[in-house]
Parts: structure tokens; C-alpha cells; sequence
């Protein structure tokens, strides 16, 4: 299959100056001398899912579409995990159930504190029963996937609520030229199938995808079933007008084994259920029609989105004996929801400046049940409430080179919510940030921001208040002929902190605590059949003053579900004219803080992954192993229950272009 992008018409990032890649594995690049005098030109992008750029005064991660075929992962949490070095506790109970993937020590129960766009449209859930802002990465379509750019921290003003650690932003392929198909086996029954086409005209682009995928799991009544559909068509109405227009289905059902107790993972009892009869399904569609308009040196984009879903779960916790913990009943959770949503924005791009300014408007509707059953029939309901949330922002964001060396940047976002019955709440954030140009060496930079997001249990209590952090972050970024590197020290100062507890769907919120560490990044390439990879934050994540509603004082406590560092670490070996390929990767997590569990630190680990390639005539041969050394963890500890980790698994892939 022949790609190539386009710039595509959704959603609101302002243009990109070319002449500056992310620094990945496949794209090295030298500075330039000067921030000015460059050619202006539009990158291949989508509003909001833009390339991160080298030149902008914060820290960010691009993942290339080539690295996302080549990485043995299970799901898109692992895929991230590996080769961006986010944190991830994985949850273990169904490709519905969204696992947990945290930024800089924000605990993210199940993805809240990170914003997920995809092609410009938001994919974490308001009004959730189960937790504010939930945030399912499952909706993925890897194979369609052009590039995802993780952005640390809130320092983008085009962001707003669940950005409050950061952005995962993936951008799917624009148009296509041939089919792709594929065939991937691997351990405890897993089979995927897929296809990809498209087509590629002057004016007209379009790809198609279908993928399904069957696994038995590892684990007894571990096994699922996903479908999904991925459609995207531009069509360039006139010269400097294009209709931009996208789908993505998505369908899971799922057995659960369930949580283990603590005494029972210690044990290897890995076969042990909960309840035969847990499990859950979820359906998802999201709809987008964007438009883009380039006259002189404006450039305006607007995009209209929908959203659909339903969700259903069956869940038992297992007793501990002698904890306390864990009731062995069973609870059902049902969330259906649909939405509509709007952003516009206009970019002026100047000789020095580049503006632009843009609107966003969101209403959202849930209906949530919480039932105690037995063997999935309703026993008493616990909670059953519906609720609308609308939703509007404001927000600016602009670049200035003063002079040849120093780049400005400010911006800010005015964010105002309402829920029936309440009346409406706003938020106000403000991005500064500012780069120095290092002729020959890099860039020296600093940034302060703030970012925010709901909180849990709002859909109850509306007046519940905003989760607010004030950001700090400094860094260099290195830039040389063989390799980019960049250090970035950063503090998170968090009002209204909140930590939700998953067994017993409790949270605890109105604290104070803080994020700070240090981030380290180095993509070198100093041959030209090797390269190599790595990332790492190391994390100070304390409360500074809060206590849960069991009474217990976490003043001066780690964070739950942090770890004390995170990182990933990968070599490839690849001859230039090869048909073949190697690579080794290694994600390591360090002493980990579990869920509802004060002054307990588990131990650090590290997984192995090997995986390689090969090309044969039009097919493309591809074999990985997950935790080659078959290290024995724990995914997520909350509570003294624990969710372990896949053990040594091997992927296949054969893909056939044609």
C-alpha cells in the first residue's frame, strides 16, 4: 500500500511551519541556525492531531506508524506503554473495561486525567458514572493509524477538560493506493484479520478498513471478541476548499475472570475466577464532517462531530480473607450516552506570528445504572441517574519569533460547563511558553500552564468542583547529526485533588498534592542500520493535605497508582538495503504505589519484547514475543486485589499488498 498525506480539514491546531519533525527513530534532523527566514508551508496534519513540533517551548513524544506494526502489543495501552513510555496499569477485565495509562504521576483511573483526540474528535466520556472523563482506548484502529504524539503536561491551549496531565493525539491515514490484508496468529488462541484499501486521485482520498480479532486469554474466562470499522473520504471542493469526512465503529464483548486477592496472586493461582458469569460488551461509533478553508495567509477549519455509546459490565470482587476487603457479590454497570459537538478556528499565519483563535462547543447526555445482582440478574439497584452536561470554550493560542533566537508563545482557554440542575461553572487557563534558540546545539526552554479537568461522581452532584494544576516545566532540547536528545524538569502543583479507589468505587477528593520529577529522551541512529530509543520520567508524586472518607490521613504520601519512575527502552537493527529487520524493546516500571493502600511500595520491574521483520515479494512476514523472559507482575494492585500480567506471549503477522 502506497500513503500519502494532505493537509485534512478538522478540528483546531494552527498550521505548521514545515523544516522540523518530531524526533523518532525514522526522522533525525539538524536545527536551524535561525527561527526565521524558514519557507512557509502547511504540514501534512489534522487540527487537532498536529505533528508535534522540535520548536515549541514543551516536551512531547511522536510514535511513527512504522514502530506501531513492528511493536508486539496486546492492546493500545501496551502499544503506548513500549514505545512512548507512558505508564500503564492495565486492567485486565475485557477490552471495554478502559485501563489505566498515566502521565507524569496522575493516577488516571482508567484514563481521566489523559485527553484522547482522534482525528480531531475527543474520545474521553463526561457525565460517567463509573469515572468522570473514562476514557476507552480501545476505539484504536492501528493499521489506519499516520502518527500519535503524546504531549506532556496541559501546555496547549487548543485542549481543555481530561487534558490535565496531558494529550494523546493520533491522526489516521488521509488516502491510500492499493489493499492491504492480514492474518495475525498468536499465544492463548488470538487471531486477527483485517483489511485496508483506498484510493488516491488529485482532488480525492479516501481509506477503508475493517479488522476483527478472537482471543481465548490467558486466563480462564479471559476470552473477547472485537470488530471495528475505520472509513475516512476528503474531496477538494475548489482550490483552497476541502470537505474532510470520517467513521469509526467499534464493537467488543468480553468474558472477565476477575480480580485476584493479594494472597492469591502471591500464589500463582492464576486460574481462579470470580464469577463464571462476569463479563460486559460495548459498542461505539463516532461520526465527523470537517471543513478547511486556505485564502492567503488565513486558514479557517470548523468540525462537527457525533458520538454514540453503550456499555455493559458485570464485575464480582473476591473476598480476601482476613482483609476485609471484597464482598463476593456481584455489580452490574450499564452507561448509554450519545453527543454532538463543534470546533472552529481561524489561523492567521504572518511573516513572525502565527495566531489562532477558535471556539468549542459540547452538550453530552448519559444514562447510568449501578445494580447489585447475582448471576446477571438484578437483585436492588444502587444507582440509577441521567444527566446532560453542555459545554463551551474560548480559547487562543499564538507563536512569535522575536528576533533569530527567541520564540514566544501564549495562549489561554476559558472553559464554561452546565449540568441539568446546576448552574454553570467556568475555568479559566493560560499557556505561556518560551524557547531559546542554541545556534548549532538546540533549544532552551520554559513553560507555565494550567490545566483541568471534572471531577468523579459530578454526574451525582454537579457542584462538585473542577480539579485544577498549576504546571512548571524547563528543558533542553539537543539536536545533532546522529541523534536528538532532551531533558525537561517539571513540577504540578494540583488543587482539589481526588483519588477514586476501583474495588470499592469510593473516591476522596478536595486535597492538595504535587507532581515533580525529571524527563529524559534520546533518539540516536549512529549507524545506518542502527538505531536507537529511549525515555524515561523519574517522578516525586505526593498529597500534600488529603483525607479519604475512611478517615485515613495521606499527608506526605506517594500518589496511588504512580510509579517512582517509568521508561522504555529500544534497539533496531535494520540494513538500509535488508529485507529484514530486528528489534528489541524493554518497558520498565519502578517501586509502584497500588490503589487505597498507604505506605505500600511494590517492587520495580522490567519486560523484554523482541520482535522482527521480513519482506518477501508483496508480503510482509512480522513474528514478536511479549515479556520474552516471562516475568511474572502485577498490572494493577488496588485494595490488596490484584490484575497480573500477560505472561510470555508470541504475535504473528503475515500482510499481503496488493
Amino acid at each position: 500500500m502506497h500513503i500519502r498525506g494532505y493537509l485534512p480539514a478538522f478540528a483546531v491546531v494552527p498550521a505548521v511551519l514545515a523544516g522540523q519533525q518530531p524526533a523518532t527513530a525514522d526522522t533525525l534532523h539538524q536545527h536551524a541556525d535561525t527561527l526565521t527566514g524558514r519557507p512557509i508551508a502547511l504540514q501534512a496534519i489534522t487540527v487537532t492531531a498536529t505533528p508535534s513540533r522540535r520548536d515549541e517551548p514543551s516536551a512531547s513524544i511522536g510514535v511513527a506508524p512504522a514502530l506501531i506494526q513492528q511493536t508486539p502489543f496486546f492492546n493500545p495501552y501496551d502499544l503506548l506503554r513500549q514505545t512512548a513510555g507512558v505508564e500503564v496499569h492495565d486492567q485486565g477485565q475485557g477490552p471495554g473495561f478502559a485501563s489505566d495509562a498515566s502521565l507524569r504521576g496522575f493516577s488516571s483511573d482508567h484514563s481521566t486525567d489523559i485527553a484522547l483526540w482522534v482525528d480531531g474528535v475527543p474520545n474521553n466520556e463526561p457525565v460517567n458514572g463509573h469515572a468522570e472523563g473514562y476514557n476507552d482506548w480501545n476505539l484504536l484502529f492501528p493499521e489506519a493509524i499516520d502518527g500519535i504524539d503524546v504531549l506532556k503536561g496541559p501546555t496547549s491551549a487548543l485542549y481543555g477538560n481530561f487534558a490535565l496531565a496531558g494529550v494523546v493525539s493520533v491522526r489516521t491515514l488521509e488516502r491510500a493506493s492499493g489493499t492491504t490484508t492480514w492474518l495475525d496468529p498468536g499465544s492463548f488462541g488470538h487471531v486477527e484479520a483485517g483489511l485496508l484499501t483506498g484510493f488516491d486521485r488529485e482532488k480525492d482520498g479516501g481509506v477503508f478498513g475493517l479488522r476483527g480479532v478472537r482471543e481465548d486469554g490467558w486466563r480462564p474466562r479471559s476470552d473477547y471478541t472485537i470488530g471495528q470499522g475505520h472509513a475516512r473520504l476528503l474531496h477538494e471542493l475548489r482550490p483552497g476548499a476541502t470537505l474532510d469526512a470520517g467513521i469509526e465503529l467499534y464493537s467488543t464483548r468480553w468474558d472477565s475472570p476477575g480480580f485476584l486477592s493479594d494472597s492469591a496472586f502471591r500464589a500463582h493461582a492464576f486460574d481462579l475466577i470470580a464469577n463464571p458469569t462476569d463479563g460486559g460488551y460495548k459498542n461505539r461509533a463516532q461520526e465527523r464532517v470537517s471543513f478547511r478553508i486556505l485564502t492567503g495567509s488565513a486558514l479557517w477549519r470548523t468540525t462537527v462531530y457525533a458520538t454514540q455509546g453503550r456499555w455493559q459490565l458485570f464485575l464480582t470482587i473476591p473476598p480476601e480473607p482476613g482483609s476485609g476487603e471484597g464482598t463476593g457479590s456481584q455489580t452490574e454497570e450499564e452507561d448509554r450516552r450519545y453527543g454532538f459537538g463543534l470546533t472552529s478556528a481561524l489561523t492567521w499565519d504572518l511573516p513572525r506570528v502565527e495566531v489562532t483563535a477558535g471556539i468549542e462547543g459540547r452538550w453530552d447526555h448519559s444514562s447510568y445504572e449501578n445494580w447489585l445482582t447475582t448471576n446477571r440478574v438484578r437483585d436492588s439497584a444502587h444507582i440509577l441517574v441521567a444527566a446532560h452536561q453542555l459545554s463551551g470554550a474560548l480559547f487562543v493560542q499564538s507563536t512569535e519569533d522575536l528576533g533569530h533566537h527567541i520564540r514566544l508563545s501564549l495562549g489561554g482557554r476559558a472553559d464554561v460547563q452546565q449540568m441539568r440542575g446546576a448552574s454553570a461553572t467556568g475555568v479559566f487557563a493560560p499557556k505561556l511558553g518560551a524557547l531559546y534558540h542554541l545556534p548549532r546545539i538546540g533549544d532552551l526552554y520554559v513553560n507555565v500552564s494550567r490545566g483541568f479537568r471534572r471531577t468523579d461522581g459530578v454526574i451525582e452532584n454537579p457542584t462538585l468542583p473542577f480539579i485544577t494544576a498549576w504546571a512548571y516545566e524547563t528543558g533542553l532540547k539537543i539536536d545533532g547529526r546522529y541523534a536528538n536528545a532532551s531533558v525537561a524538569l517539571f513540577r504540578m502543583d494540583v488543587s482539589n485533588e481526588q483519588t477514586f479507589d476501583p474495588i470499592t468505587a469510593t473516591s476522596s477528593s478536595g486535597g492538595r498534592s504535587r507532581r515533580q520529577g525529571v524527563e529524559l529522551e534520546l533518539v540516536a541512529r549512529p549507524w545506518p542500520s542502527l538505531s536507537l530509543s529511549t525515555d524515561w520520567t523519574v517522578n516525586d508524586a505526593k498529597y500534600r493535605q488529603l483525607i479519604t472518607e475512611n478517615g485515613d490521613t495521606l499527608n506526605g504520601a506517594r500518589v496511588f497508582n504512580t510509579a517512582e519512575y517509568v521508561g522504555s527502552v529500544a534497539v533496531e537493527l535494520a540494513p538500509p538495503a535488508a529485507i529484514w529487520r530486528l528489534r528489541v524493546g524493554s518497558n520498565v516500571l519502578g517501586p509502584y504505589s497500588p490503589f487505597n493502600e498507604p505506605g505500600v511500595l511494590l517492587p520495580a520491574y522490567g519486560l523484554v519484547h523482541l520482535s522482527g521483520g521480513i519482506r518477501l515479494g508483496g508480503a510482509q512476514l512480522e513474528l514478536g514475543v511479549r515479556n520474552v523472559l516471562d516475568r511474572v507482575y502485577p498490572e494493577l494492585r488496588a485494595s490488596r486485589f490484584v490484575t497480573p500480567g500477560q505472561p510470555r506471549a508470541v504475535f504473528g503477522s503475515v500482510k499481503y499488498l496488493f
